[in-house]
């Protein structure tokens, strides 16, 4: 359906984005690859750099969504490990072996061998600081014969095959270690070889047509980054870019409805009380300011009906969540009475001040006066973490890097938690966590999920109210393009343009 005229973007953000991404793509917009034909993939990624693309940085993301940089193993979309780098894998004890794949090659001509293999470990698992997949934990690598590495923890880990999924755990060759700082251009292994990087402006990529998995089917990549939402659909509406990241809520209606996509994150916005100290401290008062709560007016207000109103604290993008879990008993709710909370939240999202003053009315509504603290993440946190607030308003991602939700349950939610904000202390929840924490990976680990989240529900510590979705805009000609949760693939080897 077309739109009406009134709802298109003002030609001044039509210049806005031409402006900032004409640089980057000027002569590809039509233009086909010289020797194998096609059309290169114009790409406006949401964040530039922040650490010169190294993959133990949290730019590994972007190497692995633009399909040059790849991994030992992968996630389904189940979270379960899959062959990549390595083809299969074994366990005893506090040690796993992987079977390197043969026939691969590095973007510089190299052999991917186990050597290569435990170069890359041991420089992430020796890094200051470490990627955030291997806090806490120790990890070694060694060479089993050339073909065979053999990696191990300092405790029995089940989900060792997870981790090494992470970006952040990329596969370089050695070039990419010459200098003070991991470079990987021209280093990785995938479809697609970075060959230039500008700053925080621009990237570019070609086509590796060795790439062990088959050519790809576009020619190469063409990167502009471009922090402004706004800029960036209307990049997508002028046709200057194929593939656009993170649209903002505010702009999707603007956009045509088959340009865009909703994808499901693993991301809750979760109201967290304070089972410590003053009013919640009442099992009685935390149900009743759960009952206020009217999520569906958040999403429908809020969020435009762009988010998913939450029935516990794992959604829609962990698909198993909801065919698992059942309905939880909580204590009944006591009358407020008048008491006075007060409600703290950041700026850094822009929804979340919004939530908090819905929030505040419904609340006061039911009987609280409630009085709101937002501020800028950086200047709040630590009184959040101190328990200062009656309640918090965060926006929490609910699986880390290895695609498992325990970290997340056990950080936020565990009595030594390092990120408890609801300052809970519950054997029960304690017990649950720890449990699904030292499960084997599959659905037996997944059923002692769902009862460890159940465990933490039924305390009312923290009330989840939606599950966040990203907005990634396709042109129309697009065929292929990855619409991941994990934010781990983007343009892959089957992604093109007609």
């Amino acid at each position: 359906m077309r739109l009406p005229a009134r709802r298109l973007l003002p030609a001044t953000a039509l210049t806005a984005a031409s402006a900032l991404l004409t640089g980057c793509f000027s002569g590809t917009e039509s233009a086909t690859d010289a020797e194998g034909g096609g059309k290169r993939i114009r790409v406006a990624m949401m964040q530039p750099p922040r650490s010169g693309l190294s993959p133990l940085s949290d730019d590994a993301f972007k190497l692995s969504r633009w399909s040059t940089a790849e991994t030992l193993v992968k996630l389904n979309a189940d979270g379960d490990a899959q062959p990549s780098l390595a083809t299969k894998w074994t366990q005893a004890g506090r040690s796993w072996t992987f079977e390197i794949r043969d026939g691969v090659t590095f973007h510089d001509g190299t052999k991917l061998t186990a050597e290569a293999v435990v170069r890359s470990l041991s420089k992430a698992a020796t890094a200051a600081p470490k990627p955030r997949i291997l806090d806490g934990v120790e990890l070694t690598a060694k060479a089993q014969d050339a073909d065979t590495v053999v990696v191990t923890t300092g405790t029995e880990d089940p989900l060792v095959p997870q981790r090494l999924s992470s970006p952040q755990l990329s596969i370089l060759a050695e070039k990419a270690y010459a200098g003070k700082t991991v470079n990987p251009v021209g280093a990785g292994t995938g479809p697609f070889e970075l060959t230039k990087v500008n700053g925080t402006s621009s990237a570019a990529l070609d086509r590796y047509d060795a790439y062990w998995g088959g050519k790809a089917k576009a020619p190469g990549i063409d990167v502009k980054f471009v922090p402004d939402g706004t800029a960036r659909a209307a990049a997508l509406r002028s046709g200057e870019a194929d593939i656009v990241e993170a649209v903002p809520v505010s702009q999707a209606a603007l956009l045509e409805e088959d340009l865009i996509t909703e994808v499901p994150m693993p991301r809750t916005n979760t109201l967290y009380l304070n089972t410590e100290k003053g009013v919640f401290k009442d099992a009685s008062l935390r149900a009743a300011a759960r009952e206020a709560i009217d999520a569906e007016s958040l999403a429908t207000g809020v969020y435009e009906g762009r988010a998913d109103v939450a029935e516990g604290l794992l959604g829609p993008a962990l698909p198993w969540a909801a065919e698992l879990r059942k309905p939880v008993t909580r204590a009944k709710a006591g009358g407020p009475s008048g008491k006075a909370v007060t409600i703290g939240t950041y700026t850094d999202r822009a929804e979340l001040p919004e939530v908090a003053a819905a929030l505040q009315q419904q609340l006061q509504k039911a009987g609280f006066k409630v009085k709101l603290d937002i501020r800028e993440y950086a200047n709040i946190e630590s009184d959040a973490m101190a328990g200062e607030f009656d309640a918090f308003i965060l926006s929490r991602a609910t699986v880390l890097d290895s695609g498992d939700p325990v970290a997340y349950l056990h950080s936020d939610f565990a009595s030594n938690g390092t990120f408890n904000l609801s300052k809970l202390a519950d054997p029960s929840v304690d017990q649950a966590v720890r449990k699904a924490g030292e499960t084997k990976v599959g659905d037996t680990r997944r059923a002692a999920i769902i009862a460890a989240e159940a465990a933490v529900l039924a305390t009312d510590a923290a009330v989840p109210m939606l599950h966040e979705r990203v907005i990634q805009g396709d042109a129309a000609g697009v065929v292929g393009a990855a619409h991941d949760p994990r934010e781990r693939e983007l343009v892959t080897a089957g992604t093109y343009v007609k």
